[in-house]
């Protein structure tokens, strides 16, 4: 599955990007805020996070705690107060509205949690919007790379129909056979599997495994702690920052749901070592 994708060369021939940057994604010291009515409200305070071409990153936290933010500096959905968000040879915090809009449009994938799919469209045509908004295929040939690409996530047989005509999870296929349409290289998904059965959710997260493994780039933000720990690496954030990880497994489910342990407790703690 997935083997006709495209390799996109995703590492410069001398090991370095335009900006400087060792890695596909690096955010540098990256702090976002928020004017709220009791005052400044700190999402992200001084992120420093690399991703490599290849990687599946699970993003964890408990709510709050700066994951979707963190999504959203990537994806240029939003900008940060301060510090550097580079992808590839892109500096994503420089670019202006519409820039980043034909950036991210053939640079990146989004999927988000309750899919986004526009109900007067076919599956078919919601599959097909992002090649028409990029111009990145000849128009005669985007049907056919859309139903390439249902047929890879086996929803090549609802291509004619609504979107309220398929069940929840027949939707998150759809959303990822559209966040594939002009294949990026990277693919960012914010709670894909929330509003799915466990069932469906370890089919998404196969999906997702079988994409890396054709050379895709994964950042997927999840509660869902068994699908975090098959990621071939865990980011663990609380209060916009991204923090060590408790040694077990219910040290780490406690954490999620209480209070943190202190940063200072070297039996509930682990560190990981450098940047995330």
């Amino acid at each position: 599955m997935f083997n006709w994708f495209k390799r996109k060369k995703n590492t410069p021939s001398n090991g370095r990007y335009k900006h400087g940057n060792n890695h596909l994604i690096e955010l540098k010291q990256v702090v976002k805020t928020y004017d709220i009515a009791a005052g400044k409200f700190t999402a992200l305070a001084g992120i420093d996070l690399n991703v490599d071409p290849g990687e599946f990153v699970a993003v964890i936290g408990k709510s709050g705690s700066g994951k979707s933010t963190l999504i959203n500096m990537i994806t240029g959905i939003d900008r940060p107060t301060s510090g550097e968000v580079l992808v590839g040879d892109t500096a994503v915090h420089t670019l202006s509205e519409g820039q980043i809009a034909v950036w991210r449009g053939k640079n990146v994938g989004v999927v988000f949690q309750f899919f986004q799919l526009l109900p007067t469209l076919t599956v078919v045509e919601n599959v097909m919007l992002p090649m028409d908004f990029c111009n990145t295929y000849p128009m005669n040939e985007r049907e056919d790379r859309a139903l390439h690409l249902l047929e890879q996530v086996e929803m090549a047989d609802h291509a004619y129909k609504l979107p309220t005509a398929i069940s929840g999870g027949q939707q998150q296929r759809v959303a990822i056979a559209r966040a594939l349409a002009n294949d990026p290289p990277i693919l960012v998904a914010d709670e894909p599997t929330g509003n799915l059965d466990s069932v469906t959710a370890d089919s998404i997260f196969h999906l997702f495994s079988n994409m890396v493994a054709a050379g895709k780039t994964i950042l997927m933000v999840t509660h869902d702690m068994d699908l975090a720990e098959r990621a071939s690496r865990t980011i663990l954030l609380a209060d916009g920052k991204i923090v060590r990880r408790p040694r077990t497994k219910s040290g780490l489910r406690k954490m999620l749901n209480e209070t943190p342990p202190p940063a200072d407790d070297p039996q509930n703690l682990a560190v990981e070592g450098g940047h995330a």
